[in-house]
């Protein structure tokens, strides 16, 4: 009998088939809402918000809408962009905080809304801002597979829904959003390099209700479906771990930090941000920032980034790019790409 030969692996993502991005969208709603409407009814100024945040604006959804008619707008761009149709998905991979209800699975839903009847249908529900970086390191190892071809990954966000309107730790920061990305097989060398995926639990972002656990003697059911923060916990572990796992995640692909072409950092706060680009010596060339229009739009701000980037024509083939993001949890990672979209 014939000895089987085994896979070799790709240096730094343990993975044998290379993955990498092959179409992608965005989604915004088109109700604005500036600083000066967020600041009623809170103790806060215009000046505050741009200053401790860097946001000028952010989208709200309409009422009538929900999270998977956003995410719908976004993966119809995104599949047009890889040039397959909905039942060329063989997978659906969701990461959102704000589901359309608890049940059934908003992953199917929007698999019904696309009229992706091939694809297998899979919620992330409780990666929070880091579900970019979850849901493409799931659909990579998906890739794996000789089974699928293209997986269809999600990150759609209706913030403006679980945060309190007089609550400024959390009203000022969150935006609605909704970004896709098409994920494929791609020649050896390219793609997905390397990751660092890492966690520690901390319950300094939280939504206490809907759960089994029973409620806090201070909460009410309402209430307790409001998004909690503790901005100062969270400064403190994003600026402590982001630019630790970039260099991991870098190291592992065997590059350095100047190698890297450019950067896409979750859009938290504009001050984390250029403390991790400080950090790392980065130059504010080699990223972008979508938080003054959008706010913090959860797992759906790395793919604001992209998408932007690759609109202005800001990464080409065969750059080095890398994707950092942290959630709560805490749950945290990178990804770094050699880019090659066919």
């Amino acid at each position: 009998m014939e000895a089987l030969l085994p896979q070799i692996e790709l240096s730094g993502s343990g993975l044998t088939t290379p993955v990498n991005i092959q179409g992608i969208g965005f989604s915004v709603p088109d109700k604005v809402v500036t600083n000066a409407e967020i600041i009623k009814g809170l103790n806060s100024t215009e000046q505050w918000i741009q200053n401790k945040t860097g946001i000028k604006e952010r989208r709200f959804l309409e009422d009538e809408m929900i999270t998977s008619d956003l995410c719908l707008n976004a993966c119809k761009e995104a599949l047009l962009d890889a040039n397959i149709s909905a039942l060329d998905i063989d997978v659906i991979i969701l990461s959102t905080i704000t589901p359309d209800q608890l049940l059934p699975s908003t992953a199917l839903v929007l698999k019904e809304k696309l009229g992706a009847f091939n694809a297998i249908p899979i919620d992330l529900n409780q990666v929070a801002c880091a579900g970019g970086i979850y849901s493409i390191y799931l659909g990579a190892h998906l890739l794996q597979s000789n089974n699928i071809q293209n997986v269809l990954v999600i990150g759609g966000e209706v913030l403006s829904r679980i945060t309190d309107a007089n609550d400024r730790t959390t009203r000022v920061f969150f935006g609605d959003a909704a970004g896709a990305v098409v994920l494929q097989k791609t020649k050896e060398g390219y793609g997905l390099l390397s990751y660092d995926i890492d966690s520690k639990l901390n319950y300094a972002v939280q939504r206490p209700g809907g759960g089994s656990e029973p409620l806090p003697y201070d909460e009410d059911i309402e209430s307790s479906l409001y998004l909690k923060m503790d901005g100062r916990e969270v400064w403190n572990i994003a600026t402590e771990v982001v630019p630790s796992s970039i260099i991991k995640a870098v190291d592992k692909a065997g590059l350095s930090i100047p190698e890297i072409d450019y950067f896409f950092i979750h859009q938290a706060n504009v001050n984390i941000i250029n403390k991790v680009l400080n950090n790392l010596n980065i130059p504010k060339e080699k990223t972008n920032y979508t938080i003054q229009d959008y706010g913090n739009t959860g797992s759906a701000t790395i793919f604001s980034c992209l998408y932007h980037a690759i609109k202005n024509n800001s990464i080409k083939n065969n750059d080095n790019i890398v994707f950092s993001a942290i959630g709560a949890g805490f749950v945290w990672g990178s990804l770094c790409f050699k880019y090659n979209k066919n």
